[in-house]
């Protein structure tokens, strides 16, 4: 409910706008309730609604893949990649290397602090595709890790 206080020729007038709906409102002039027609639709305005949409991780290479195998599927093996932006502070392991989950395979420093990145399969290190001192990205690869 809007008021409104009006000098018209002298009058003071208090207007109550009570409600509007489709082009007819429902007011009050000094206590007298009216209806008055307008000219035109008044069209109510809506707060507007954030929508965010879905975020996937960057680290995801195919979204709408499953995460977990398939009983049959052979075990091990893949791509180990950066959670975050950041600078290779050391390297724990090398190529040909047999790795465990669970296994600290190099340190990234990111946002000043320091974060040990772990296997999360077993196998065998095939490549390691950066050295100590290079800048990753986040989704970056940094361990290829075969099965």
């Amino acid at each position: 409910m809007k008021k409104f206080k009006f000098t018209i020729n002298g009058n003071q007038y208090e207007v109550d706008i009570n409600g509007i709906e489709d082009n007819i409102a429902q007011i009050e002039v000094n206590g007298t309730p009216y209806e008055v027609a307008l000219d035109r639709e008044i069209k109510q305005s809506k707060t507007p609604k954030l929508m965010r949409s879905v975020s996937i991780p960057s680290t995801d290479s195919h979204p709408s893949v499953a995460k977990t195998s398939s009983p049959a599927a052979p075990k091990g093996g893949g791509n180990i990649k950066s959670p975050l932006p950041g600078v290779v502070l050391d390297l724990h392991v090398k190529e040909g290397d047999t790795v465990k989950i669970g296994q600290k395979l190099l340190t990234l420093e990111a946002m000043k602090m320091e974060n040990n990145i772990d296997s999360d399969k077993d196998g065998t290190v095939v490549s390691l595709k950066v050295a100590k001192g290079d800048n990753v990205m986040e989704g970056d690869i940094l361990i290829v890790i075969g099965a």
